[in-house]
C-alpha cells in the first residue's frame, strides 16, 4: 500500500488514452468538461497566490468568447477541473478540420 505516499508521475503507467470522439466537431454548441494540467505535472497551483491567478483567468474565459459561460470548476494542485458551456455554434478555424 502507497497510503499516504506522494506518487511520482510515471507515463508508462500513469499515461491515458485520447476520450475524444474522432469527427465530432467540439467546436458546436453544449457543455464541455476539460481538464488542464500543468506542465510536467508540477504541484503550481499549491501556491495560493498562482492559484488565484489560474483562477482569474478561468473566469475571464468569456470575456474572450461571447458564446461560452462556464460552469463549475475546481482547482487542484497541479490541475484544474471545469465545465465550459458553447451557447449557439459560432465558425471558428479554417473549416478545413473540425476543432
Amino acid at each position: 500500500c502507497h497510503c499516504g505516499e506522494k506518487m511520482k508521475y510515471n507515463p508508462d503507467r500513469h499515461h491515458r488514452k485520447s476520450i475524444r470522439l474522432k469527427h465530432y466537431d467540439y467546436s458546436q454548441a453544449g457543455a464541455y468538461f476539460v481538464t488542464i494540467c500543468t506542465k510536467d505535472r508540477k504541484l503550481f497551483f499549491e501556491d495560493e497566490f498562482i492559484k488565484s491567478i489560474a483562477e482569474t483567468f478561468w473566469k475571464e474565459i468569456p470575456k474572450h468568447f461571447i458564446n461560452v459561460k462556464l460552469d463549475e470548476f475546481i482547482i487542484m494542485p497541479n490541475h484544474l477541473h471545469g465545465i465550459i458551456i458553447i451557447e449557439n455554434d459560432i465558425a471558428v478555424g479554417t473549416g478545413h478540420r473540425p476543432v
